[in-house]
């Protein structure tokens, strides 16, 4: 068989069912091979599917799946064998090629024997983030020619992670970082940036941005008789450090990580030609607290406090305007991400995750902040302009954006 033609065995009740056809002619074995795009729960729920197959029709199944990243995919492996009396009895390694001999003689069985022993282990999410996104960009800039990476370094958790998954993916000599300080940043997030690439051994870059910024500033009141507004002033920060990070990439060839995840990227607190710029973007398929998530698990992997306690611990802001927050226009992160999950994912979360959004905006919606999400729906809908010009996205989940999730730009909600 052919991927879907098992999945389709279970889900639909076509006329041509290959798995029927093939039983129904007295096969032994059922050979099934994939090229089954990798998201957060889809082993389980190959595990899930291929087992009631084989239970439905009584008989064994290999399960073959291609390794490695194309673009925003990436294939996991993961290839596993099926006894239809025990369910999964043996799986190849994850995110990784492998070539392992299995016998078929009526049931499966290696030198040590039958196999029998159910397969039922399987990685926490960042777990997996983590190794969906190393093997997606190791491959992404193996295919595409490039040899390094360069991320803009702002002492916040989304550069940092991005960071310092990029060195384990690339190696620490293929990273470079650039800190843009302003006016507006903190002494403690250049601190952050420095000590957290002294951790990872990146070379860190300094290019301040207020010499540039200031004469915009000027040059704006000049030619349109009024100063520009705070938005403006705060976007045009963002594309200066935007048009450095290409500078870079233009002369050393390297090529920019963009660093958005995927809360800023529904809500659109993101700057196109800005914190946008970029060749891929790493974290953009995961939500702001599956973020902290994966870089608290990062540090655990490793053994050490490498992403500082600082930058985890500190508030969200993109330090564009004097003691800004990310709360001063978005709802905290949990309340958000709990939203956008129920109305993008919707019933792609897997069942326990669904449960838990929706009753969160349930409990919203009896608690009276019925606008509230009216106000973060529309702030997704009016965003989809942005996102139709965003870098590739690593794909965690099932309704990623880009390929997962085609939505039109000019529409009425």
């Amino acid at each position: 068989m052919i991927c879907e033609d098992g999945w389709n065995d279970l889900e639909h009740d076509y006329p041509v069912n290959p798995v029927r056809t093939l039983t129904e002619a007295g096969v032994d074995l059922i050979v099934s091979i994939n090229a089954s795009p990798s998201n957060v729960g889809k082993q389980l729920q190959r595990h899930a599917i291929f087992t009631s197959v084989a239970k439905r029709h009584n008989v064994p199944l290999l399960y073959v799946n291609q390794v490695g990243g194309n673009d925003q995919l990436v294939f996991d492996g993961g290839s596993f064998v099926v006894d239809w009396r025990h369910g999964v009895v043996h799986e190849l390694p994850l995110f990784e090629e492998a070539v392992e001999f299995v016998g078929f003689d009526g049931e499966f069985f290696n030198a040590q024997g039958a196999l029998t022993r159910r397969v039922d282990t399987y990685p926490s999410d960042p777990q997996f983030y983590y190794r969906q996104i190393v093997l997606g960009l190791k491959d992404y800039i193996e295919k595409v020619g490039f040899t390094g990476v360069v991320v803009g370094c702002s002492g916040g958790i989304d550069s940092a992670l991005t960071t310092a998954l990029a060195c384990d993916a690339l190696g620490a000599d293929n990273v470079k970082a650039i800190t843009m300080p302003s006016v507006y940043s903190s002494a403690g997030s250049i601190d952050d940036s420095r000590a957290l690439c002294e951790e990872l051994g990146v070379t860190l870059f300094t290019h301040g941005i207020g010499s540039i910024f200031e004469p915009l500033k000027a040059g704006f009141a000049q030619a349109f008789a009024q100063p520009p507004s705070q938005l403006t002033r705060e976007n045009v920060q963002a594309r200066i450090r935007g048009t450095i990070l290409m500078e870079f990439s233009n002369h050393f060839g390297h090529l920019v990580l963009s660093t958005g995840n995927k809360s800023e990227i529904s809500v659109g607190y993101t700057t196109l030609y800005g914190d946008m710029n970029g060749g891929i973007n790493l974290i953009g398929d995961l939500y702001k607290t599956e973020v902290y998530g994966l870089a608290r698990y990062y540090n655990e992997l490793h053994g050490r406090q490498i992403i500082p306690q600082s930058i985890l611990a500190k508030e969200p802001s993109a330090e564009l305007a004097a003691g800004q927050r990310d709360t001063d226009s978005l709802p905290s992160y949990p309340v958000l991400d709990q939203i956008l999950k129920f109305y993008i994912e919707g019933s792609r979360l897997r069942p326990a995750e669904f449960e838990q959004a929706k009753a969160f905006v349930e409990k919203l919606e009896a608690s009276g902040q019925a606008e509230l999400i009216e106000k973060v729906l529309g702030m997704v809908a009016k965003a989809e302009f942005k996102r139709r010009q965003a870098p590739p996205i690593i794909r965690c989940r099932s309704r990623a954006f880009g390929n997962g999730r085609q939505m039109p730009i000019a529409a009425k909600y």
